[in-house]
């Protein structure tokens, strides 16, 4: 038989009984839609956390208060304890080293804002006048915090876009005063709408000096340090400097920890690239069940077929011709569904972003082939049986149904 042959016989066969085939499609691009949208989910997920640490900016060294006993990073250091204080003169020193660029002391704590009779809490962040370049922060309004106000503590505040908006609507609120806590601190600028980083929006920040953000929380100890390397290059070489200036300025002793922007990403890209698989993984069992559901329907179909069998070898079809139609139906079937499936998958992923636009959910290239060519090797490997026993058959004994 030709192949064309083979593929009009295959399909007419499998369309002779609709209900049966549509079930089967539908079995075999559920478990395509669940490989696709998974790991669109999962993928998203990694995207979506190495976005927020790449928005924080660039060449990074972050210093954190306390030390973790592990080397090198994990999340867990993210939470660390505080034998030791780290004070505003530990970034400033840092900033003597060679290979730093910038340097931003950072105090985050919540706080509530007042402004012409309107309250709302708010995130409250101390920082200096490099928290905006090395944050690739941008303004609407006004003036980031000056240089002077860091360090003489200037009662001045920058707004997030929808923080002034909360509290002035479209009235310039440059110059106005605001009371945050017991102090009130006059609006010298408000930041560009849109910004983003470590799971934080700027358009809700209040950005104050590091020294008014001290004096309102009570304390000297710092959040954390961010320090911005000149290039790449130097990260490694800085983050060294910065261990051994922090020692050296707490007696001898090494109460902080270091990490690095491109260690924080390597780490979390790689949990969550092993989670990818991981999901994918237990999406294709879904895959196999379905191929154990089209070898099922085949035998099925040659036991209701054995007649049409025996005349198509009493007419001169070879057993490998007859073994040939089975694979190829099964083949059809699996790669509708397959079809369909990865319809329904991209459907899906689309769904997830419109309803976090955020999220990145897009499903990987290599989850889509890995998807449909899951779905065609169930289907070649398990439809392979049933076609072996409409091979074998006996055309006189299919022709009299017995079997």
């Amino acid at each position: 038989m030709k192949l064309a042959d083979t593929l009009r016989f295959a399909s007419n066969a499998a369309m002779g009984s609709f209900v049966r085939t549509l079930l089967l499609v539908l079995a075999m691009s559920i478990g395509v839609a669940s490989v696709v949208v998974l790991t669109a989910l999962s993928d998203g997920a990694r995207r979506y956390v190495v976005d927020e640490f790449s928005s924080i900016g660039t060449n990074l060294v972050i210093v954190l208060p306390g030390r973790s006993e592990t080397r090198g990073f994990n999340p867990a250091n993210l939470v660390t304890s505080t034998p030791r204080d780290l004070t505003v003169n530990d970034a400033e020193a840092l900033l003597r080293l060679s290979g730093v660029k910038l340097v931003s002391p950072l105090l985050i704590a919540i706080s509530e804002v007042n402004a012409s009779g309107k309250l709302r809490e708010s995130m409250l962040v101390g920082t200096n006048a490099d928290y905006m370049q090395l944050r690739k922060l941008k303004l609407s309004l006004g003036r980031f915090l000056s240089k002077t106000s860091s360090k003489g503590g200037s009662p001045e505040v920058v707004l997030g876009a929808l923080i002034r908006k909360e509290l002035f609507g479209t009235e310039n609120p440059i110059g106005k005063t605001v009371r945050i806590g017991d102090k009130k601190l006059r609006v010298v600028g408000v930041l560009a709408e849109g910004g983003r980083g470590m799971g934080m929006s700027s358009d809700e920040l209040l950005i104050v000096p590091i020294a008014i953000a001290q004096t309102m929380l009570n304390t000297n100890t710092l959040f954390r340090i961010l320090i911005e390397a000149q290039s790449r290059e130097q990260i490694d070489t800085v983050k060294t400097q910065v261990l051994k200036t922090i020692i050296s300025r707490h007696e001898g002793e090494e109460d902080v920890t270091v990490i690095t922007q491109d260690a924080v990403l390597e780490t979390f890209d790689n949990i969550l690239n092993v989670l990818t698989l991981g999901i994918a993984g237990i999406a294709a069992i879904s895959l196999a069940v379905a191929g154990i559901l089209v070898m099922n329907v085949m035998l099925v179909s040659v036991t209701q077929r054995t007649a049409e069998i025996g005349l198509l070898k009493a007419l001169g079809a070879t057993s490998y011709s007859v073994q040939q139609l089975f694979i190829v139906e099964a083949l059809l079937l699996s790669t509708a569904g397959a079809i369909v499936g990865l319809g329904l998958g991209y459907l899906g992923a689309a769904f997830l972003r419109y309803l976090y636009p955020v999220f990145p959910a897009y499903p990987p290239l290599w989850a889509v082939f890995a998807g449909l060519g899951t779905a065609l090797a169930s289907g070649l490997i398990f439809g392979v049986m049933p076609a072996r026993n409409a091979a074998k058959l006996d055309a006189i004994q299919a022709l009299s149904k017995r079997y």
